[in-house]
């Protein structure tokens, strides 16, 4: 049973606002928005933040609340069978967090390097091992954050992160509006193409988006909700996370396109574009040095936030179902999530660690980062949903309840099951080619199983009595 609370409804906001703002708003945004037409994708986008974001929000906040207690522990209380899915969406969360963190570190790096004037470049900053070291400062800080608490880390990192990440975006905007391409940059993003609006691929991009940026179905949510007060309004607060989360990716939008068409960049570049293009661009502009190191401080303290709720997710249950306390839960899960993401780490660095011909990061990406979400949603919703039904959780979610019970469901399992068609194929194909090889990536992928499979094992035997349940079982 979790006994922390947040310090105040404030801190609660802005934690959660927080965990939802981060470089999925901001960078990966911007990325998939050039790569799927403008705004052709800003429609299905809103469709997705509307109709399953929302209510899943509601969801997992309030079944957070109800049992007071972690991803884990809640799954258990449902049935003790479920406490396997509970292990799963934490070790999902962590995989995520593993390559998040390296990318945490890429953000840091180029942050002080505009800082100290040096303006490196991708390659060169690739070239050597600044990678490796800036991903363990990103990590020592996120778990040292998180060490200190709800209120002392989490919250008080919140009041004075999230502010300065909004007064940061502001400022860019206002001065994206300088740009001589401002007025192309807003028609790109607004004016949406209602022709493609039949490619699978752009909802199915949209849907994606939307639980990789607004932090849904991973249990996030669920983890924070335990620790909000009784009195809490879960459907006002789910919308303004909501809103908060779509106008800080169009703003950001909004800095980003103004720079690629005013310098002749390509806004179909997809992911170069934070660490390629854009700095291309910084280097020419007015007052260059100091929007790129307002981008970067952005974009890091967007991912800090971020990285810090998806280790709370591992913390939190670690507390709750080991003797271990918050500190020690902390160092053993930053330590392990470190390991898990130095072959990460590595692929972009001179050893250039690869498997099947790709960078080891891109591959986890593409893994966990497409199917760890979206799997993770569809347990929660099966269990706290189908299998349970918590009167105040149905009280919560009210007239969104059909929405968690039989639209979001269907959604869930068709645009996974549209991911895992369209990348089966190759994956299969790559993986008989080259399974004779000893690739790397085997390594890499039984060193992920055994490191969480671990986890769970040694955590069964020390779990405490369920929570009982007083709602209504179907």
């Amino acid at each position: 049973m979790v006994t922390e609370r947040w310090g105040s409804r404030l801190g609660f906001l802005l934690a959660t606002v927080g965990a939802a703002v981060g470089l999925g708003n901001i960078w990966r945004f911007s990325a998939v928005v050039g790569q799927n037409g403008g705004g052709a994708y800003l429609v299905p986008y809103l469709i997705a933040a509307f109709v399953c974001a929302v209510p899943l929000l509601v969801l997992e906040l309030a079944v957070g609340r109800r049992l007071r207690t972690d991803v884990v522990s809640a799954f258990r209380s449902v049935k003790p069978e479920y406490t396997a899915f509970g292990w799963l969406v934490t070790g999902g969360v962590l995989l995520v967090l593993s390559y998040y963190l390296v990318l945490t570190g890429w953000v840091f790096g180029f942050l002080l390097s505009w800082l100290g004037g040096t303006e490196t470049t991708f390659g060169a900053f690739t070239a050597g091992w600044e990678p490796v070291g800036y991903f363990v400062g990103a990590t020592v800080l996120t778990g040292g954050v998180v060490s200190l608490g709800v209120r002392d880390g989490i919250e008080r990192m919140a009041k004075v992160v999230m502010p300065t990440v909004f007064a940061i975006l502001l400022g860019l905007a206002l001065y994206a509006v300088t740009l001589p391409a401002w007025g192309q940059a807003a028609r790109f993003l607004f004016t949406p193409r209602f022709s493609v609006l039949t490619d699978a691929g752009i909802w199915s991009a949209a849907f994606g988006q939307v639980f990789f940026s607004m932090s849904v179905g991973q249990g996030i949510m669920l983890t924070y909700g335990s620790y909000v007060d009784e009195g809490a309004n879960l459907r006002n607060s789910a919308l303004l996370v909501t809103v908060t989360d779509i106008g800080a990716a169009i703003v950001a939008g909004l800095v980003i396109f103004p720079i690629v068409f005013s310098f002749g960049l390509e806004p179909t570049l997809g992911t170069e574009l934070a660490f390629t293009t854009l700095p291309t661009a910084f280097e020419t502009m007015p007052f260059g040095r100091i929007v790129a190191v307002a981008f970067f401080g952005l974009l890091f303290f967007a991912a800090l936030s971020s990285g810090v709720s998806l280790l709370e997710v591992g913390v939190a249950a670690a507390t709750n179902s080991t003797r271990l306390s918050r500190p020690r839960a902390t160092i053993a899960l930053t330590v392990g999530v470190f390991f898990v993401g130095v072959p990460s780490a590595l692929s972009y660095s001179p050893m250039r660690l690869a498997a099947f011909g790709r960078p080891v990061l891109d591959i986890v990406d593409e893994s966990v980062g497409t199917f760890a979400l979206p799997i993770s949603a569809i347990l929660i919703l099966f269990v706290f949903v189908w299998a349970v039904d918590l009167d105040t959780v149905h009280d919560d979610l009210g007239i969104l309840y059909p929405f968690v019970r039989y639209l979001i469901p269907v959604i869930l399992v068709v645009v996974t099951a549209a991911k895992a068609i369209g990348i089966a194929q190759p994956a299969w194909r790559l993986l008989v080619n080259r399974a004779r090889s000893g690739s790397v990536g085997v390594i890499v992928a039984a060193c992920l199983f055994v490191v969480f499979a671990g986890l769970g094992w040694v955590a069964r035997d020390r779990l405490p009595p369920p929570p009982r349940l007083r709602g209504k079982r179907r």
